[in-house]
């Protein structure tokens, strides 16, 4: 029988050995991105940090794909970019297994609500502030 220590190490050792077989060599991935295929690809060193068992489909890939989704605000067929992918996971920091759910009018139409939303709440603090000083005798 084993001691937790020693299953801990042999755990570890196997991680370590798959995630070297999974991760494609960078020669294919530079390869791959000089063909010209259009494929975007991955600095890993970059990424955010993630708490995860796995590893990204992209990562293991290596390169970026083209992902077609669903708008939820308005239903219309997109494409999210391997480019703007890139930046998400790469330059914005976004969580690794988080992928678009808007398109970009949705986006702007978002962030246009959140700011007359914040502006109203602001508004409201401010006047519940002025309510609350003592007025001076005149």
């Amino acid at each position: 029988m084993k001691s937790g220590r020693q299953r801990s190490r042999e755990l570890k050792t196997a991680r370590a050995g798959r995630r070297t077989a999974d991760t494609p060599a960078p020669s294919q991935t530079e390869a791959n991105h000089e063909l010209g295929t259009g494929l975007t690809p991955v600095n890993a060193s970059l990424l955010a940090p993630y708490s995860s068992y796995g590893t990204p489909k992209f990562v293991t890939r290596g390169y970026y794909l083209d992902i077609a989704f669903r708008c939820a605000g308005c239903g219309r067929d997109e494409v999210w970019t391997g480019r703007q992918q890139k930046w998400w996971y790469e330059i914005a920091r976004g969580y690794p297994y988080s992928g678009a759910k808007l398109c970009r009018s949705c986006r702007r139409r978002e962030r246009e609500r959140a700011a007359g939303a914040r502006q109203v709440h602001q508004q409201g603090l401010a006047r519940k502030h002025a309510a609350k000083q003592p007025r001076e005798n005149s």
